[in-house]
This record gives structure tokens, C-alpha cells and sequence, in this order.
């Protein structure tokens, strides 16, 4: 080869590397403008519509994690596929915590992913969730209404008698036990049944003067009749017998007590011959016609109580049987072993099959009607630091509310703050959400706490 072929072979490879490092920086140029959304003048850019990321999967998530290691990027920059800011990025598993970075979950063996300013699962304070998402979980939502929690306490107690069901049978004049009609304590007694035979001396000498004055002739003797009947009552003697000694006309020596009410001898304090004075306490009943049940109720729970609220109660002794009462007190004073707070209540025994000692379980209902806002309890979602609901908006929009909870019964929780009676809760598919779309990232959000990613070893980078 001569010297001009040698010439002429240079100006021809200076022509083609000259062209192709001029194609070169107008690609890299064009490449420039699209990723930057500019267009050279005279020139239409043909820019692909962003995915739509709301149906991505979590290996979609972690894809887009490792190509935003690849291009440097992190929170606060713009994905230049997605066209969306980068807000965060959280392990799926672990919502409660954010990163700053991409890298890999410091509690799981992968990546996290992403979340993305107006996406489904971004902290921007909504979200929103497809509808094809919500069939697939079965998101189910309930009104919030307004209305009377039905409230039920159970508790346990035994049977006692009814203090304020008793009488008290007492010696009215000095005398002696001429014979006793009950021999033992626990006996039943039926009202107006004899129980007890006095022998009373000192109502000898009235009813003989009272007599003495009847049989006597001549006028003005109603003076002295009122006189001796005076000195009767005095003596002890009641209405009744001072009448029976005026039909009869003989003395009455012996007083017999009855029993004022029906029920059991509790208390039978004398015996045959012993000698009385007034004041004594012969006999003590206690009527069976309704019995006390002292229930031991939860202090957590004795808020809830009032008396006159109704009450059911079972004995496993009597099976089938409910007898029905209502609350009569709530005794001042909470045992300090148990941490129990003892309620008197008051039950209907009309047959008497109610014995004290037995054991009982009672429920109470509360019948004070208050109306208060109620969700369903399974809308309630306990995050650690405050308790809240989601609350459903239009269009597939979801927010977390902050509530304060009330009383629960009957898988009805009452709200005391946060919502409005109409509005709707997420009552099921809110744990799905979260693993899915990032829903309770959301709500965890409002508790997080900035985390750093851990360290990828080098066969984990892209």
C-alpha cells in the first residue's frame, strides 16, 4: 500500500468515528429530554403513559426497589417510570416503620418496596383502592349508627335472705314459757302459726279487776271499765286479748305469740320453763318470698352497674329455671384480694325453691337506654398508641380516624369521639389491604418511626 491509499484509508475512518460520536450525543441527548419530560423545539415527544401502580404485587415492589438502587435513587426523588415521588419505603410485613433508602428489610430476608405520593398505601393522608383489589379481599364496610349499647355483665354470687324480709318476735310482759310451739332453728313457718305459750302473772290481777268492775251494778261504772282496760295495756296486753277477756269473761293467763310472717326460724332463743322479761327476743324469722343474691362483680365493670337495673339469674341446682330481680344496691366497698365489688341484688322466690347459700349466676342487663354512637368491634384496630378505625369515603378513598372507644357488648363497640352516625367503617378486609396494597401502612403511619435499611451483602445489589 502506497502512501495516498494510506491517506485515504484515515480520511475515511475520521468520517465514520466523527458520524458516530454525533449520533451518539444526540441519543444520549434524546434520552435526556424524555426522562426530563422536555422536547426540542419543532419536535413532539412520544412519552409512554406511567404504569398504574395501584394492582402492583409486592415483587413488583421490590423490582422497583432494586432499579431505584441501580439509578441512586431514594425518598423524595421522582421515579422517572412511575412518574410518581418517592415517599418511602417499608417492608410489607412491618408497615409501622419507614426508610429513607432502598435496600433490604432489617426484620425480613427481602427487600422492601416503595410507596408512592397519591398511590394506594402512601402515608399522604387517603387512600384509595381499586375496585377489582376490594372484590378480590372482600372488603366489606357497616354504617356507623346510633343507638342503645346493649350491655351485659355476668357475674356469680350465692343466695342470703333478705334482712329486710324478717320479723322479730319479742316477750311483752314479764312471764314464763308455759310451752313452745317450733323445737329447732330452720323450721318453716306459715303467717299467724303459734310459736310460743307465755304464762303471764301480772295480767292475772288486771283482768280480774277489769271483770271484778264488769260484774258490779250501778251507774257511772264506764269510768272504771276505761280505767281497768288502761291497766290491761299496761300490763302488756293487746287489743285482741283484752277483747277475748271481755267475750269470754274468764281470765286470760297465757299469751301465745304467732308468727307475723311466713318463712324460716332463723333465731329460736328460748326453751320451755325459762322466764322472760320484756324486750326479749323469743323467735326471729326471715321470709323466703324474696331472697338477696350478693353478686361479686369486677371493678373494671362496676361502672356499667345501676340500681334497678333488671337481672337474670340460674342456679345449676334448679336447671331450666331463670328467676328474675333487679339491682337493689351496690355495696361501697371493693375487696382488696379480688379486686371485686360486691352488688346486692334482690330475687323473686314466690315458691321458695331459692335456698340461701345457693350458688348462682347472674347477668346483668342495663336499662338506662343511653344512646351513643356504635361500630362494629372487628372495625376497630388497635396500633399501639391510639385506637383507630377506617373510615370510608367515595370513590374507593379510605382514611384512618382516630376514635376513642367506649363500652363493648354484643360485637358492638360504642365511639365516644371521631365519627359521625352515617358514615361507613371498614369492617373486614382491612388486614388483607395490608398486605397487599399497604393499607394498614397507612394506618401505621401515623405511628412510625424513621428506621435505616440494613446493609446489603454484595450479592443482594442489582
Amino acid at each position: 500500500m502506497n502512501w495516498k491509499q494510506s491517506l485515504l484509508a484515515l480520511l475515511i475512518a475520521g468520517l465514520l468515528g466523527a458520524g458516530g460520536y454525533g449520533l451518539y450525543t444526540a441519543g444520549r441527548q434524546r434520552g435526556m429530554d424524555l426522562a426530563t419530560g422536555q422536547t426540542t423545539p419543532g419536535t413532539v415527544a412520544a412519552v409512554a403513559p406511567a404504569p398504574d401502580i395501584s394492582g402492583w404485587s409486592v415483587q413488583q415492589g421490590i423490582d422497583a426497589t432494586l432499579r431505584h438502587l441501580r439509578d441512586g435513587l431514594k425518598a423524595g426523588d421522582m421515579d422517572p417510570v412511575t412518574g410518581r415521588r418517592i415517599l418511602y419505603y417499608h417492608d410489607p410485613m412491618v408497615p409501622g416503620k419507614q426508610f429513607p433508602t432502598p435496600g433490604k428489610s432489617p426484620f425480613m430476608d427481602m427487600m422492601m418496596v416503595p410507596a408512592y405520593a397519591g398511590s394506594e398505601g402512601a402515608d399522604d393522608g387517603g387512600v384509595r383502592v381499586s375496585a377489582r383489589i376490594r372484590q378480590n379481599i372482600g372488603l366489606r364496610t357497616a354504617p356507623v349508627t346510633e343507638g342503645a349499647l346493649a350491655t351485659e355483665v355476668s357475674a356469680v354470687g350465692a343466695i342470703a335472705y333478705n334482712e329486710r324480709d324478717q320479723a322479730i318476735v319479742q316477750a311483752r310482759a314479764l312471764g314464763y314459757v308455759e310451752k313452745l310451739q317450733v323445737r329447732a332453728t330452720l323450721d318453716q313457718v306459715v303467717k299467724g302459726q303459734a310459736l310460743v305459750d307465755l304464762h303471764v302473772p301480772d295480767w292475772v290481777a288486771a283482768q280480774e279487776e277489769f271483770l271484778a268492775v264488769r260484774r258490779m251494778q250501778g251507774a257511772n261504772l264506764a269510768p272504771l271499765l276505761d280505767g281497768a282496760r288502761a291497766r290491761m295495756r299496761q300490763a302488756g296486753m293487746d287489743d285482741t286479748q283484752i277483747r277475748l277477756v271481755e267475750t269470754s269473761g274468764q281470765v286470760q293467763s297465757r299469751l301465745t305469740l304467732a308468727a307475723p310472717i311466713a318463712g324460716v326460724v332463723t333465731e329460736l332463743a328460748v326453751r320451755e320453763g325459762m322466764t322472760v322479761t320484756p324486750s326479749t327476743t323469743l323467735v326471729r324469722i326471715n321470709g323466703l318470698g324474696t331472697v338477696w343474691a350478693e353478686a361479686e362483680v369486677p371493678e373494671s365493670q362496676a361502672a356499667l352497674l345501676h340500681p334497678g337495673d333488671p337481672v337474670e339469674a340460674e342456679s345449676p341446682a334448679l336447671p331450666g329455671t331463670v328467676f328474675t330481680g333487679h339491682v337493689q344496691a351496690l355495696l361501697p366497698r371493693v375487696s382488696a384480694e379480688t379486686r371485686t365489688l360486691k352488688a346486692r341484688v334482690e330475687l323473686a322466690n314466690t315458691d321458695g325453691r331459692l335456698i340461701p347459700g345457693m350458688f348462682v349466676r347472674m347477668r346483668f342487663k342495663d336499662a338506662s337506654g343511653h344512646q351513643s354512637l356504635l361500630v362494629p368491634t372487628e372495625a376497630i384496630i388497635q396500633t399501639g398508641r391510639r385506637t383507630v378505625v377506617m373510615l370510608a369515603e367515595d370513590a374507593g378513598n379510605f382514611r384512618p380516624v382516630t376514635v376513642e372507644p367506649g363500652r363493648e357488648a354484643d360485637g358492638q363497640t360504642e365511639i365516644r369521639r371521631g365519627l359521625q352516625a352515617g358514615q361507613r367503617v371498614v369492617v373486614s378486609g382491612q388486614f388483607l389491604i395490608d398486605s397487599e396494597a399497604s393499607l394498614r401502612g397507612l394506618e401505621a403511619g401515623m405511628d412510625s418511626e424513621p428506621g435505616d435499611a440494613a446493609p446489603m451483602d454484595a450479592g443482594d445489589r442489582p
